[in-house]
């Protein structure tokens, strides 16, 4: 399970629809709303 960097929800990486590359690392979105926030500032959620 990944937590979703933006909303900090639990999703399953297995089944998940909605997701980003950034810096080689794979992140794992709960909806589009989160995913589209990410990729606009992905700096502002990796810590």
């Amino acid at each position: 399970m990944a937590k979703d960097p933006v909303c900090g929800m639990t999703v399953d990486e297995a089944t998940a629809k909605f997701t980003s590359d950034y810096k080689g690392e794979s992140y794992y979105f709960c909806n589009q709303r989160c995913k589209t926030a990410f990729d606009k500032a992905p700096e502002r959620f990796v810590k």
